[in-house]
């Protein structure tokens, strides 16, 4: 048993794929809430090499399907060009996590994706994301795999990586994504593009980063772009030793860039600042000549798993992650980036309501932990966070339960932010990992689910998800 979310989601392999029809439902779901629950995390088809990490299991993706009350569940694995490979020879051909000097000769050329990060609609394809790969694309509805590198129709390159967090821009609906290590493995380069609702290619620049970094996530505006360089480095020694492609460097800078959306890329700007870590957007807006950027924070190294370049033990307070804001002036010069901590929530995994990811917005919302528990991670919550009154709701899960990252479903197509549910899932550590999906009326979380829909086994690894509207299933 792992844990792969620093809020407490546990998860064990589960190495079945399942479907279940008709799932039980306790309470009420609401007719307004239609559309599919999509998420994906990693499941190891076979055990880990010794020294590899929890984030080099296959992606396994899993959908509750919601309609007129009901739900059926599903979950499949994605057949990567690396599953399949797997598949044939019974056994792991890339034993460590994206060092390709270890792969088995067999696999040279093949996709090292294992599609396990995030999951997100576009058009009428389920799109399976890992930053190192192109995406797999996936039927909506059956969850199989229709093409294990999905290159847009030949727009993208086959080997042009692809962020596991692109954004859906709050006006057009294009595709905001970027890819770095863009010019081959090791390379300091981050490709840009935007896709429109169509699948065509709009847009592209490329530019240079400062170091190797692992650019995670990213924030897009109406006007530009922006990323935070973290001191997750590339490690070639480590690498040559066997180990995985990053370390923790604490003698690197952490460094913010932003540059024009549409532009060539030649006018980013990076921004040096001390070494700081986290990995995850909230959101990122401007308002006048200043551009918001809100992102999970860390002091120091938060993966767990990712070693200290020095050989440190890891250090658990330095890796807890803390909501900020960070801002910098589009005009003049900036020698520095303003920075400021925005509630007292551990929240490493927050997320939004999507429809707002290009401008200004109120809510967010996250798994975290009991802020005024004293023992860290004994009790797990669901918060919502409104950045207009500075205030949170907690809803707090028994003890035996840890908590999958929440996602936001509007209402309706028009409804005004906010106004919608939130669903997560739930594992309970009592019972062998038995899952229930909890559906809460995201106005009123602390008053607890308004439904809960229980499986009979463990759900599937989560590490991201998305939702997708009745509507935007195909006919």
């Amino acid at each position: 048993m792992t844990e792969i979310a620093p809020y407490g989601a546990t998860y064990a392999p589960l190495r079945a794929e399942v479907e279940v029809r008709d799932c039980e439902v306790e309470g009420r779901i609401p007719e307004s809430l239609s559309g599919g629950f999509y998420a994906v995390g990693p499941d190891p088809q076979y055990p880990l090499a010794p020294g590899n990490i929890p984030f080099d299991g296959e992606g396994h993706v899993r959908l509750f399907r919601i309609r007129g009350g009901r739900v059926d569940y599903r979950s499949r694995y994605v057949r990567t060009e690396r599953y399949l490979a797997q598949d044939r020879a019974r056994r792991v051909l890339m034993p460590m996590y994206r060092n390709p000097s270890r792969d088995d000769p067999s696999v040279r050329g093949l996709s090292r994706s294992t599609a396990n990060t995030h999951v997100i609609q576009h058009r009428n394809l389920l799109l399976a994301l890992k930053e190192d790969s192109a995406p797999s694309a996936l039927d909506l509805n059956t969850l199989e795999t229709l093409e294990a590198v999905y290159t847009f129709e030949g727009q993208l390159p086959r080997d042009q990586p692809f962020t596991a967090h692109p954004k859906v821009c709050s006006t057009t609906g294009n595709l905001v994504a970027f890819g770095y290590e863009a010019r081959g493995f090791g390379s300091d380069s981050i490709a840009v593009f935007e896709i429109d609702r169509s699948g065509r290619k709009i847009w592209g620049a490329e530019v240079s980063m400062p170091y190797v970094s692992s650019v995670h996530d990213f924030a897009v505006t109406e006007k530009h772009i922006a990323f935070f360089l973290i001191p997750l480095a590339i490690d070639p020694e480590q690498m040559r030793r066997g180990g995985i492609h990053w370390s923790w460097d604490k003698d690197r800078k952490s460094y913010l860039g932003f540059m024009r959306r549409y532009g060539d890329g030649k006018d980013l700007r990076w921004i040096e600042g001390p070494p700081r870590g986290g990995s995850h957007t909230l959101g990122a807006f401007e308002d006048g000549d200043k551009l918001y950027f809100d992102r999970e924070v860390t002091a120091g190294n938060p993966y767990v798993v990712i070693p200290n370049k020095d050989g440190a033990p890891y250090d658990a307070a330095a890796g807890t992650s803390y909501l900020h804001r960070l801002s910098v002036s589009l005009n003049g010069r900036n020698d520095s980036y303003g920075i400021e901590k925005l509630f007292p929530l551990i929240a490493p995994l927050p997320r939004q309501d999507d429809r707002y990811n290009t401008v200004p917005y109120r809510y967010g919302y996250m798994g975290c932990p009991d802020p005024a528990d004293p023992v860290r991670w004994k009790a797990a919550c669901y918060a919502r966070v409104d950045h207009q009154t500075r205030t949170f709701e907690l809803w707090k899960a028994p003890p035996t339960v840890s908590l999958g990252e929440p996602l936001f479903a509007p209402k309706s197509l028009h409804a005004r932010e906010g106004e919608g549910y939130l669903l997560g899932v739930a594992w309970h550590l009592d019972q062998r990992l038995r899952s229930d999906l909890l559906i809460f009326d995201a106005e009123h979380l602390g008053e607890g689910p308004m439904a809960t829909v229980r499986l009979p086994v463990q759900a599937s690894p989560q590490i991201h998800g998305w939702w997708v509207r009745e509507d935007q299933y195909p006919q």
